[in-house]
This record gives C-alpha cells, structure tokens and sequence, in this order.
C-alpha cells in the first residue's frame, strides 16, 4: 500500500510539474531516465559493460526523425519504428559480441558504436555534420496535435510511465532472477541447463530497444537529430547516471539521470566547467559511493533496520520461570 501511494504521488507531481518548471527540460530528463534504465538493464543486472550504447540512441533518433519527415506516420508509431530498428541492431551486435566478456565486450561494442557514427555522418538523410532539422510532430494517433510542449509532455510522460514499468516487470520477473544468477555465477547456470548466452542476448536486445525509444522521443522533444545522439559523450554520460545512481537499482537511473541532466541544464552558460563538473562527480561517487545515490541509501536503511533488530529483542520481556 505505501509503495503504491508513493508511486502515486510521484505521477501526481510528474502531472503537475510543467506549471513550475520548464517543459523542454523536464521531457529531456525524462528521455534520459528511459536511456539510463536501459544501460542498467544491462550493466547493472546483467553485467555487460556497453562503452557503445549512444549507436541505439542516436540510430532512433535518425530513423524516428527520418519516418516524421518523409511520411505522414503518426508520432507513436515512428517512435515506435526507430525504437524497433534500434533492437534489430542489438540483435545483430549482440549475436557477434555477446560470447564475450569484461573489457572484451566493452570495446567490441565501441567499435561498432565508431562504425554506425561514421554510416551516420556518411549517409545523406541524415545530414551530415548538420544534422536532422525540422523534425515535424506528426499528430498523435493521427488525430491528437501535439505540436505544442505542454501537450507533448503528457505524452512523453505516458511513454516515460510504460517504459519504465516495462523495465520494472522484467527485473522483477523469472527471467531477470535468472539474469541476475547469470551475472554473479555464470558457470552456476549453466548447469542447471540454462544457455546464458541467449539470456544476455535478449537482455541486450531489450536494452537496446529502450535505449531507442529514448532516442526517438529526444528527436522528437527538441525536432532535431545530431551526430552528438550517436557519439561516444553520450555513452560516457549515461554511464555516469547510471553510476551516480545506483547501479543494479530500480530508482538509481532515475535519480542519476534527473541529477546530471539537471546540472548540464544549470551549467550550461559556463562552457566547460559542466563536463569538468561531470568529471569531478564521477571520482566523488568511485572513490566515496561506490553504491551510487539510492544503493548507499539502501544501504543505509538496512543499517539502520539490522541495528533495530537486537534493541528490540533486548527489550522484550523474558519468559516467566518455571519455578
């Protein structure tokens, strides 16, 4: 009952926050909480370390653009579209790299990443070092016009809402307890019978698909696609919120992409010192929280919760004696 009043008030305020704060910026956090879940998905729970994960962001963010300009497609479904194309990709880069692991999997994944930059900045749709421009918001349904940001933040929200629920189910079903066995004890599950290799292919598929729908709607919030979507900053960025967050956490992608999208957003007028703000938080949270915002906080309440335990048990009464 409390977890359900929380989440609650938290849709509450989510419905009440663009009368105070200002749209684009509340949206462009909400796409954020959608990529960084995604890499935590994969980092956090399966414990595949993607250094390429911005290649299913920006390669939605082009094909969600792309459909809008040349077709009368509503806005859902070419959402929808580039999220799709983003996990074909994962299925395909998943099958030639996921038999391999640690710093292996990890710069096998940037290689790719390198490779789909440069097909994007090459291929003429996506307009090179301009980028996509004037990405129209086809209406909704084919009915709704949401060319306005208010309207559009509901739907976002909506979009933010399901994917997060999505990734909620899949961490809390059967297949993301056996997920979870595979990343601390592979060799474990292995012999019970499982193929972990196909476990952490879905998980990589599934990752990749979320990280698309987080690209298409950018490309839809701010109407432009840039090769920034695609580059290697943006997967440095989502691992320092996922990290900052809470790695292996339901609320840490969350918290962590809420808190550096926030702080891009205030720094934004002194240039440089927001990545060096970046780089600053980033040792803080190695060297001090290596649990990230919610895990020490997690961790904390436990604490306290185990010390409670003996004071409690000091305190009962003894049973009377026989005698």
């Amino acid at each position: 009952m409390i977890r359900l009043l929380l989440i609650a008030a938290a849709i509450a305020l989510l419905a009440v926050a663009p009368f105070h704060f200002y749209t684009v910026t509340l949206m462009t956090i909400m796409c954020f909480v959608v990529f960084a879940c995604s890499f935590n998905l994969l980092l956090g729970y399966s414990g595949l370390l993607c250094f390429g994960h911005a290649m299913f962001f920006g390669g939605a963010a082009y094909v969600t653009g792309y459909i809008l300009k040349s077709t009368p497609v509503s806005i859902e479904l070419a959402i929808l579209a580039g999220a799709a194309v983003s996990g074909l990709l994962g299925l395909l880069i998943g099958m030639l790299t996921i038999r391999r692991q640690g710093i292996q999997f990890a710069m096998i994944t940037l290689a790719f990443s390198q490779f789909i930059y440069f097909i994007l900045l090459q291929s003429p749709f996506t307009g090179g070092e301009d980028g996509m421009q004037a990405i129209p918001r086809n209406p909704m349904f084919g009915i709704l016009d949401v060319t306005d940001n208010f309207t559009y933040y509901y739907v976002v929200m909506a979009i933010t809402l399901v994917s997060v629920f999505v990734y909620y189910r899949v961490v809390h079903s059967p297949y993301g307890e056996i997920l979870k066995a595979v990343r601390d004890n592979q060799p474990r599950v292995e012999s019970l019978g499982f193929d972990p290799e196909r476990i952490k292919l879905l998980a990589f598929v599934i990752s990749a698909t979320m990280a698309g729908v987080a690209g298409g709607m950018k490309a839809t919030v701010y109407q432009f696609a840039t090769l920034t979507d695609a580059s290697w900053p943006i997967s440095a960025e989502v691992i320092l919120m996922t990290l900052l967050g809470g790695l292996g956490t339901l609320l840490g992608p969350i918290f962590g992409a809420g808190i550096i999208i926030w702080l891009n957003d205030y720094l934004a007028g002194f240039g440089e010192w927001a990545l060096i703000s970046q780089g600053v938080i980033l040792l803080v949270v190695i060297v001090f929280f290596r649990r990230g915002f919610v895990g020490e906080l997690s961790a904390l309440a436990t604490f306290l919760a185990n010390r409670r335990k003996p004071a409690a048990k000091a305190d009962a009464p003894k049973p009377a004696s026989a005698h």
